[in-house]
């Protein structure tokens, strides 16, 4: 039944992810720049008289612009013709190519290498052309596409997405810091040292990661490095993110760059409704932190105390933190708290690295846990959409082949995790669940399930059980964990949930 219901589901998987995406925050996903119109388009002609001068192209920039992309491209190259770039704004100078870049990108929080970052003021800004070389009797014509990326509109990554296409399962971590916040590493010379933001993605890379978020304290810094190392790190997306630290619950912000609040209490965030509409209009997605934490003089904040909190404009909760899966400091109890209440929030897990050159097999270990991810393509955009959507297990381990595939179905209707199964009173509910990876381990039912299984062993490397249970035509949830020969939680599950 797995392989016929997902045959059935894969055709409009992509199409379906980046709907819910634009649904849940009222606004498109980004797909990337390249396929929206320029707004500006800037030609012109030089000939041999530009030989060793400079030329300056002037156009508006409009007041509200938060992002400025500028892909340039000229004729003449095979008679050796040059032409360097450069820019200006109103007032100062905001960088210099040359010949090696045919894109850049400017905004507040980052910048094409070359490129500073900072605010973009409104007013005449000049492309600079430098021509160190043209023939006398040559001529090179050139075309400068520049994109406005205005206040609400969604930011679609670091690289052009899609990085990798076909659906599959995706494995990342959502939760690290580096020399942005409070990470730190040995140097060289064996001294503790800020840890730069290039040493979290060569462990993610050699975890065997296919994303992560590099989430610092309360700031944007971090992304500068990330629109640096992007291209080096090819093979990795890399998603903009920031862990929101307020004095009554930590929560991690995923996909915009823009500025967002965090002094919750004070005029700038009176309420966590202020913080979240700036959430919404930069279209984010965001994450209730170790929600099972203590807070108090140790960790000020680090447990979730926020008072008058709407859940259904939460998105997700990382239920595990590093390596607490389980125990009192787990945030298990609290999600499943918000299930019960008739919440869809999508469970996800981040190591909370601080030290990237921790062994892999010690939490928190980057990619311990790793949040493991449905979606048709590795973009930006697609892998938010289907955390929103509950496409999700964690792998508390952070293996590279556990998986965890769970179908429900009543009657014809057949749906996954995370998604909604209408199963009226009386009607058989029909689960069948795969596993890799956990060789004589176990199935753990929660919910509405709980108590279905005669035989919850599983049997191999891969193994496939069905159960059924009667549905009592109520709302709730049932959810398929997988606990490993000695009884340890190895594979956390997202729910299916019944009559929403």
């Amino acid at each position: 039944m797995i392989r016929t219901l997902q045959q059935g589901l894969r055709a409009g998987a992509v199409l379906l992810a980046l709907a819910a995406l634009a649904l849940f925050f009222d606004v498109v996903a980004a797909r990337a720049q390249g396929p929206r119109a320029p707004d500006l388009t800037l030609t012109g002609t030089l000939t041999g008289a530009a030989h060793e001068t400079y030329a300056e192209v002037p156009f508006k920039v409009p007041a509200g612009v938060e992002r400025i992309t500028v892909e340039f491209a000229y004729s003449g190259k095979e008679q050796r013709s040059v032409i360097d770039l450069g820019l200006r704004d109103p007032e100062r100078f905001r960088g210099w190519s040359g010949g090696n870049k045919a894109r850049l990108t400017l905004a507040e929080s980052d910048a094409t290498p070359s490129y500073l970052p900072g605010p973009l003021k409104a007013g005449t800004w000049r492309l600079v052309l430098g021509v160190p070389n043209i023939r006398k009797e040559s001529r090179a014509d050139y075309v400068a596409k520049v994109w406005f990326d205005r206040k609400g509109q969604p930011f679609a990554g670091f690289a052009a997405p899609p990085t990798v296409t076909g659906e599959r399962w995706w494995r990342g971590d959502l939760h690290m810091h580096t020399a942005h916040s409070d990470g730190s590493c040995l140097s060289r010379r064996a001294a503790k040292v800020p840890c730069p933001v290039f040493k979290t993605l060569e462990a993610a890379s050699a975890r065997g990661l296919d994303f992560i978020a590099v989430t610092d304290h309360n700031t944007t810094s971090q992304f500068g490095a990330m629109r640096e190392l992007a291209p080096y790190f090819d093979d990795l997306l890399l998603i903009p993110g920031r862990e929101i630290t307020t004095f009554h619950g930590h929560a991690n912000l995923f996909g915009p760059v823009a500025a967002v609040d965090f002094q919750l209490g004070s005029a700038r965030a009176p309420t966590l409704s202020t913080i979240l509409d700036q959430v919404r209009a930069a279209g984010g997605v965001l994450s209730i932190n170790h929600p099972g934490l203590p807070s108090g003089e140790i960790c000020m904040g680090c447990g979730w105390t926020a008072k008058g909190v709407d859940y259904s404009r939460i998105a997700a909760i990382e239920v595990v933190n590093g390596g607490l899966a389980e125990g009192p400091l787990s945030g298990l109890a609290f999600w499943e708290a918000r299930l019960n209440e008739g919440r869809r929030i999508t469970a996800i897990g981040g190591s909370d690295n601080h030290d990237a050159s921790l062994p892999p097999d010690r939490a928190p270990a980057i990619g311990v846990p790793t949040t493991v991810v449905r979606a048709g393509e590795l973009s930006q955009a697609a892998i938010l959409a289907a955390i929103v959507q509950g496409h999700v297990f964690l792998d508390l381990a952070g293996t590279r082949g556990r998986l965890l595939e769970v179908q429900a179905a009543a009657g014809e209707a057949g749906v996954g995790m995370g998604d909604a199964l209408i199963a009226p009173a009386g009607a058989r509910v029909r689960v069948e669940v795969r596993v890799t990876g956990v060789p004589g381990g176990s199935l753990a039912l929660s919910g509405r399930a709980a108590g279905a299984l005669a035989d919850p062993k599983l049997a191999g490397e891969t193994a496939t059980t069905s159960f059924e249970f009667v549905s009592d035509g109520a709302p709730g949830w049932m959810r398929v964990d997988v606990r490993g020969p000695d009884g340890r939680l190895l594979l956390l599950g997202n729910p299916v949930y019944l009559n929403p």
